[in-house]
């Protein structure tokens, strides 16, 4: 049986389009994950080398690594969250797992926008940006520390989640090329070793007797 894509003049075997479900390109996912697991290591990072780039938030805006429970719950587990997502993308071609992949990083993204205004309900404070730099020092660092980088994280992760939600042609066709890959060296005989041993005498070749029988003087 063969089954035929929508508006499309391509035919696939159903074991194609069954292996396509299970299995994604790796490029699938690829750039989404290695750009994912700059901005989480960056997101999970720069609250602690941030004094180094005069680019901080209180408290201890000139001493870097400096932790606060604060600051591992809402920058460094997004910023882990979304490194792990990319993590995944990058390295799996199994649906499910770089669906998984998208997801978390879209969890780290979404936190990093949202998790500054959930301070107060929580009894956390992140701090303020560095109260010694201008105010257009101080927008930046709440951008490249929370919002700009979260919502970053957060588009690449739904924009990876979309592609891997879809099965396309092109995945139908590499699943097609690897089961007929398969199923090639399945039928293909096998090939004799190298090196060693020789092949039996056919059954035709007559074997030589012993004693050799005599022969006469003549």
């Amino acid at each position: 049986m063969t089954a035929v894509g929508h508006h499309m003049g391509f035919a696939f075997s159903d074991r194609g389009i069954r292996l396509s479900r299970m299995r994604v390109p790796w490029t699938r996912g690829a750039t989404s994950g290695a750009l994912l697991l700059v901005l989480g290591a960056w997101a999970a990072i720069v609250p602690f080398i941030g004094p180094y780039l005069n680019f901080a938030y209180t408290p201890a805006t000139n001493s870097a690594w400096n932790w606060t429970a604060a600051r591992g719950w809402f920058e460094v587990a997004p910023g882990a969250a979304a490194f792990a997502g990319g993590l995944l993308l990058l390295g799996s071609t199994n649906r499910a797992v770089t669906i998984a992949g998208s997801w978390l990083g879209i969890a780290g993204g979404a936190w990093l926008i949202v998790g500054p205004s959930l301070t107060g309900v929580l009894n956390q404070s992140i701090g303020t940006p560095d109260p010694t730099s201008s105010t257009s020092v101080q927008a930046l660092e709440a951008l490249f520390f929370f919002y700009a980088v979260g919502a970053l994280i957060l588009l690449l992760a739904a924009a990876a989640l979309g592609r891997l939600s879809v099965q396309s042609v092109r995945g139908v066709a590499v699943a097609e090329q690897r089961a007929a890959a398969e199923a090639a060296a399945e039928a293909a005989p096998p090939t004799a070793p190298v090196g060693g041993e020789a092949p039996h005498p056919s059954a035709s070749q007559s074997e030589p007797t012993y004693p050799p029988p005599e022969t006469g003087n003549g």
